[in-house]
């Protein structure tokens, strides 16, 4: 019964904070909203600052739940990793999208919950590394970051050249044999590829549709991102 009021607790806590935001809500507040007195709301947590770490953890462990649940389906890997991602974005979505001052749990940065917030990333980054590192990582296409490798009859360039301008199209000098310098491909690592889902999630957060982009925009990253299926034929 203690953990069924806890809960009443925390879901009062959440109605208060949608309504008047982290600062403004007191303990006063979270009772009214049961119904009960302060001192039974004491009962349950220590004061408004526990109510309100409880409150954010339990929101942030119910979506990783769901982005462990997701990481471990047996299903291809570009869906267990759009799995991972959406739990991220219906976090986001569920309290920005929702009443009042809800969103303020979310902010990294905030006094009560922000390490909260960043452990919750931190998990999410943990997890999609997980998966490209069982999958592999594509190598980056032909001209992608990473520098550049000559072709063997290519001449040297001088010490102290600087490098061309980015953009800027490599062209032998007249009557020269050589060929310019071409660009190889340098794959990413797991953690990195996991960096770059996190910044599409993050990029969609804030879009009306972010919803119903989630899926086109996973779909085509992890194009670039996971290894080619291994022909049969």
């Amino acid at each position: 019964m203690a953990g069924d009021r806890l809960t009443d607790v925390l879901d009062a806590t959440y109605t208060c904070l949608s309504r008047y935001g982290v600062r403004r809500t007191t303990m006063d507040d979270i009772a009214g909203e049961m119904g009960v007195s302060r001192s039974a709301v004491y009962q349950y947590v220590r004061g408004k600052d526990d109510a309100v770490r409880q409150l954010a953890r339990r929101l942030h462990d119910r979506a990783l739940e769901r982005a462990a649940a997701a990481a471990t389906a047996d299903a291809p890997a570009a869906e267990r990793i759009h799995g991972i991602l959406a739990a991220k974005l219906d976090l986001v979505l569920d309290l920005a999208g929702g009443a009042g001052h809800a969103a303020e749990l979310l902010d990294a940065k905030a006094r009560l919950s922000g390490d909260i917030c960043d452990a919750f990333t931190d998990r999410i980054r943990e997890l999609l590394t997980e998966q490209f590192t069982g999958t592999g990582v594509a190598a980056a296409p032909t001209g992608a970051a990473g520098g550049t490798q000559p072709d063997a009859d290519t001449e040297p360039t001088p010490a102290g050249t600087p490098p061309p301008p980015a953009g800027t199209t490599l062209v032998p000098a007249a009557g020269s044999t050589s060929t310019p310098a071409r660009a190889t491909a340098t794959p990413l690592t797991p953690a990195q590829a996991a960096d770059v889902c996190l910044a599409l999630v993050i990029g969609l957060e804030s879009l009306p549709a972010a919803a119903h982009l989630l899926r086109p925009a996973t779909d085509a990253l992890l194009t670039g991102l996971l290894p080619a299926p291994e022909s049969h034929s």
